[in-house]
């Protein structure tokens, strides 16, 4: 079954207030938007990129963060989404097709997820998700000032210099794709600085 971006947003709104923090759905609500703005430039499908942005962290919605990957993997195929949908809940952490390159340190062991992520080939949109979940807070920063924000929330662990290196080839390849400094598409960005 088909998602929507108008549906995507309706299930991330029906976990609001049923939570004391819900900065998550608000990050949500920025990659999507982000997810959409790329997808216009690179002439690409809007309305999936911004659905693949709102639904990426719904996992922190139906239980503990640290298992929001699987989570929300689970949550969107037992809705009956397609497959499609829900792997950007367990790509949207990890870069490379590795499990290590992650923000939150060395995940614990879930083998499914391990495998997956190794044998998985992203999409552009999850690239696309990746990128934009590395930029966005509440609003749009530059790579720099979100990994600054991760790392001060969040530490500094024995695979953050990989993941750091590796985000930077991650923008490196959008701009090439765009052929310009991706930064351009988001003039929001200069207020955030």
């Amino acid at each position: 079954m088909k998602l929507t971006s108008n549906k995507a947003l309706e299930l991330l709104e029906s976990f609001r207030d049923e939570k004391k923090d819900n900065h998550w759905i608000d990050h949500s609500i920025c990659v999507g938007n982000a997810a959409l703005v790329m997808a216009h430039a690179l002439k690409l499908d809007e309305d999936f990129a911004k659905t693949l942005g709102f639904i990426h962290d719904i996992g922190k919605g139906v239980g503990d963060f640290k298992d929001h990957v699987m989570n929300g993997y689970q949550y969107i195929l037992q809705l009956g989404y397609d497959e499609e949908y829900a792997n950007i809940c367990l790509t949207h952490s990890y870069l490379n097709n590795d499990v290590y390159c992650t923000a939150g340190g060395i995940p614990r062991d879930i083998p499914f997820r391990t495998e997956f992520i190794q044998n998985h080939e992203y999409t552009i949109y999850e690239k696309i998700i990746n990128l934009c979940d590395l930029m966005c807070t509440c609003k749009v920063l530059t790579v720099d000032k979100r990994l600054v924000d991760i790392i001060i929330r969040r530490s500094a662990y024995e695979n953050t210099q990989y993941h750091v290196k590796e985000t930077y080839k991650l923008k490196a390849y959008f701009d090439e794709l765009l052929g310009f400094n991706l930064y351009d598409l988001f003039p929001e960005i200069k207020e955030n600085l």
